[in-house]
């Protein structure tokens, strides 16, 4: 799964490799990223190793699918299918760009390829995303790949003693 990017730079999304296992170990680990994640405990690199070891190459028999984000040879993110329900052909997604290579256009390239996919190999008709209400960029980004707003979950993501809300994007991707 590849594209041109207008910059010229060519952006793919691929399996994970174990040259991976460093920035998944950063990315993973990074407290600026749990506030946007299901961050429940730090990954060990034992973990990751093991999960990049025992990779499932079924989406839909494993019910997630995590691919690598790739501009130029350079792993800049990730993209995820989870929560894959192929008797209603719908799923989740998640897309997490590391922080040092946003505003590029590669989360948005990067989506498009992910619902190609999905809806061309693994026959799903839409895709959905829970993005937390302080979470503008993911909002706007989904909004831009044209996903609607369906749905506000009151006070559904926790901030240390306090929550916040969150939206539901979801988009048909094959009638």
């Amino acid at each position: 799964m590849k594209t041109i990017l207008p910059t010229g730079q060519h952006l793919s999304l691929r399996a994970l490799e174990p040259e991976d296992l460093d920035a998944l170990y950063l990315w993973e680990n990074s407290p600026e990223m749990w506030q946007y994640g299901v961050f429940s405990a730090p990954y060990s690199r034992h973990q990751l190793w093991e999960y990049i070891q025992n990779y499932d190459s079924d989406p839909l028999h494993a019910g997630q699918l995590r691919l690598m984000i790739d501009v130029d040879g350079v792993a800049v993110g990730t993209a995820d299918l989870y929560n894959i329900d192929a008797a209603n052909s719908r799923a989740m997604v998640g897309i997490m760009v590391s922080p040092r290579h946003r505003r590029n256009g590669y989360a948005l390239a990067a989506l498009g390829l992910l619902e190609q996919y999905a809806a061309g190999v693994l026959a799903l008709r839409q895709l959905a995303s829970t993005v937390a209400a302080d979470n503008p960029g993911s909002s706007a980004l989904f909004e831009k790949a044209g996903y609607r707003q369906t749905a506000t979950l009151p006070s559904w993501v926790r901030r240390g003693r306090s929550y916040v809300d969150a939206f539901v994007f979801q988009k048909f991707i094959a009638e």
